[in-house]
């Protein structure tokens, strides 16, 4: 099992914040001669993370003008609906940041789902490396997690065997609306060279302890125990801090 880092904060915005600098920090010491492959995700941790990169970045991000766009998973709407992950995207990150053109790979919800999950699986195949095991590896994947533990589109309901599918995107009926979507494989989220996990927002504690508990059958809990021991970042805005050390006496 991987061993994820768990950092705690306050609330969304100092999450937020703190990932930004992160994510800043880590394109900006990407080697020049190598573009960076990132995957995001949508929702509202998502926006709120947009929005403090596109307000820390106007004078321009190293490394993010270079990168891969590519998303975790999207819903099967066109790219102007308020249900697209790459609207959201767009509108939080992207325009701010003057980023387009063809370094921004959107899963095209508009198509037929299966159509769209094998053209995006093709086009992450064109440009990442592989692994021992022939997966395409993406530097960094931002994932949110829902009050069921899921990530990306993964769902707890889906039998081991779909979620094990060697796909590199395919299509899924989501047990929350909308129901037709694309997502990344489980796959490709166990072999990324670094995944973030950014949890906020009512009712998931109990899918967050879940998640982290050895035996846990969440889709979160599943790909920390799949990934090898690298870095599994899951920050949080929804436990309380760590309770302090007791003094020493004497």
């Amino acid at each position: 099992m991987g061993h994820p880092e768990l950092r705690r904060f306050p609330d969304a915005a100092a999450l937020a914040a703190a990932v930004a600098d992160d994510w800043i920090a880590l394109a900006s010491a990407a080697p020049a001669d190598r573009p960076q492959l990132f995957a995001v995700s949508g929702g509202r941790i998502a926006g709120d993370l947009f929005a403090a990169v596109a307000a820390r970045g106007q004078g321009g991000v190293p490394g993010f003008t270079s990168a891969h766009w590519f998303w975790a998973d999207e819903r099967c709407v066109p790219p102007d609906k308020s249900d697209s992950n790459y609207l959201l995207a767009r509108t939080r990150l992207f325009a701010p940041l003057g980023l387009s053109g063809d370094r921004i790979h959107r899963i095209r919800g508009e198509l037929d789902p299966a159509t769209a999950a094998a053209e995006a699986g093709a086009d992450l195949r064109r440009l990442a490396p592989s692994d021992a095991l022939g997966r395409p590896v993406l530097d960094l994947v931002l994932l949110g997690m829902g009050e069921d533990g899921h990530v990306a589109s993964i769902f707890p309901e889906e039998p081991v065997e779909v979620t094990a599918s060697p796909e590199i995107y395919r299509a899924v009926v989501a047990t929350k609306p909308p129901p037709r979507r694309v997502t990344i494989g489980h796959g490709v989220l166990c072999a990324a060279r670094q995944v973030w996990v950014l949890v906020s927002g009512a009712g998931k504690e109990a899918a967050l302890r879940e998640s982290l508990a050895p035996d846990g059958a969440t889709p979160l809990a599943r790909l920390l125990r799949d990934r090898p021991a690298t870095w599994v970042c899951v920050v949080a805005a929804i436990l309380p801090p760590a309770p302090a050390s007791p003094p020493t006496p004497g």
